[in-house]
């Protein structure tokens, strides 16, 4: 017996016709309800929603104008005007019918009726309401990452020097379709980089496609990734289709890409050079048109050197490259963002106007800020519901004292004393590059990065 598809609601006051309706849709329907009096309509569609509703023209005896079915049609899609309705009318109504499909109908259906052409008109009515109502949520999604590509970024703020590169890169990349690999710690605005890169390439009216690698485990990447198909695996009940199938066209953003494994990394290889992909479980080639933009916060190159990337296809996603500074890296961005967030969240809690103390901007700029702009903007927010006053100083922030004083002691030879901690703490671990970048408290490819300019071997 094939599977049973679609939910149904058959309003009619005749026992007889819900009897044989019952009858005829019970092997081919997964749940039937029925109800005889019209007025019950209110509160089962407040409750459930229907693929298809089956209603009758007439209800009171001796009247059939139509009108009461009329009447309810109208009812129904007052509560939903997505409602798939298919009237029931007797056979010399037809001319009643039409008005009911003008009216808002999906279709109707003649008393007495021919058993399996009632089966075949309800079953494809349920498919069209089913496609309908997953069109629906397609043009949803696509809707709302259309507004999330088009709204200003408000915090994507800064005038320092390194922001002003960062500003530069993306005019450059912005129009051309070029792969862009994002290197930086957490919380630096990976993403809003990639975000307004999209937002100003010819892609912009198409869709920007986010995938949190990192969020996923390993065992349903692939599918994620790619879809499959009814049967692929022991869940997939139904066709899926997959990120990059659904990005087609726009910007598909592959955030924490050092953690995609060796296998799936030989599939995203593939993908890149020949532009198709093929869902789990199927061996139809499906072409995609994409603009990949990619970012992590791992160090690629060593990850490379211990085997746990692939060379080649760290080139294909870094023709360029940019790397999100660090807050700690951005001056007089610190307090810009620290009096934004400030601001924002003044408002939200309706705190009023509130200003940061000469003494706690020292402070601010001093702090290492290792959460970044992410960690700047729950200190504000914390700031704004614990105190009090108009004008904040360095106790309202709860500030870390040990990495406040840390930061302090560098002084003006910041550099000299940062260089001579680093190889303390490396020759403390015996170079061991993660245990270094623990005791630092800065991530391998901070670590990495400040090897390189200290010219540290």
């Amino acid at each position: 017996m094939k599977g049973k598809t679609g939910k149904i609601l058959v309003v009619d006051d005749n026992d007889y016709v819900l009897k044989t309706i019952n009858q005829l849709l019970k092997y081919e329907c997964e749940t039937i309800i029925s109800i005889k009096n019209p007025n019950q309509i209110h509160s089962i569609l407040s409750k459930e929603s229907f693929d298809v509703i089956l209603l009758d023209m007439n209800f009171k005896a001796g009247v059939n104008t139509g009108n009461e079915g009329l009447f309810w049609l109208d009812e129904i899609l007052k509560i939903d005007k997505n409602a798939v309705v298919i009237m029931i009318t007797a056979y010399g109504d037809i001319e009643l019918a039409v008005k009911a499909i003008k009216n808002g109908a999906t279709d109707f259906i003649t008393k007495p009726w021919d058993a399996e052409k009632f089966i075949t008109t309800v079953l494809n009515t349920i498919k069209l309401s089913q496609s309908k109502h997953k069109n629906e949520i397609l043009e949803i999604r696509q809707e709302q990452l259309k507004k999330d590509i088009n709204k200003p970024f408000e915090n994507f703020i800064g005038s320092s020097e390194k922001m002003k590169e960062i500003f530069t890169l993306i005019e450059k990349v912005s129009k051309t379709d070029a792969n862009i690999l994002i290197l930086g710690e957490n919380g630096t605005g990976k993403e809003l980089i990639a975000r307004e890169i999209h937002k100003r390439s010819e892609r912009a009216n198409e869709i920007f496609m986010t995938v949190d690698i990192a969020s996923m485990s390993e065992s349903i990447i692939e599918s994620e990734l790619f879809g499959y198909v009814k049967g692929a695996f022991t869940d997939a009940k139904e066709d899926r289709i997959g990120r990059m199938e659904s990005a087609s066209g726009g910007t598909l953003f592959l955030d924490e890409i050092g953690n995609l494994s060796l296998a799936i990394q030989s599939k995203l290889l593939t993908v890149l050079q020949n532009r198709i992909i093929y869902r789990v479980g199927s061996p139809k080639e499906i072409p995609i048109n994409i603009r990949l933009i990619c970012a992590t916060n791992n160090n690629i190159e060593e990850l490379i050197e211990k085997g746990q990337f692939r060379e080649d296809l760290y080139y294909r996603i870094n023709t360029i490259q940019i790397h999100s500074p660090a807050l700690r890296e951005r001056g007089n961005d610190i307090i810009e963002l620290a009096q934004f967030y400030l601001n924002k969240f003044a408002d939200k809690y309706n705190k009023g106007k509130l200003t940061i103390a000469k003494d706690a901007q020292k402070d601010l700029l001093d702090y290492p800020w290792n959460g970044n702009v992410r960690e700047l903007m729950h200190t504000m927010e914390k700031a704004v519901i614990l105190s009090d006053k108009t004008e904040l100083n360095t106790t309202d922030f709860y500030l870390k004292p040990s990495q406040k004083n840390k930061n302090e002691n560098t002084s003006n030879k910041l550099e000299d004393v940062e260089k001579r901690i680093i190889l303390e703490v490396l020759e403390k671990h015996k170079w061991n590059l993660t245990k270094t970048a623990n005791e630092l408290n800065i991530s391998r490819t901070t670590l990495y990065l400040k090897l390189k300019k200290y010219e540290i071997q």
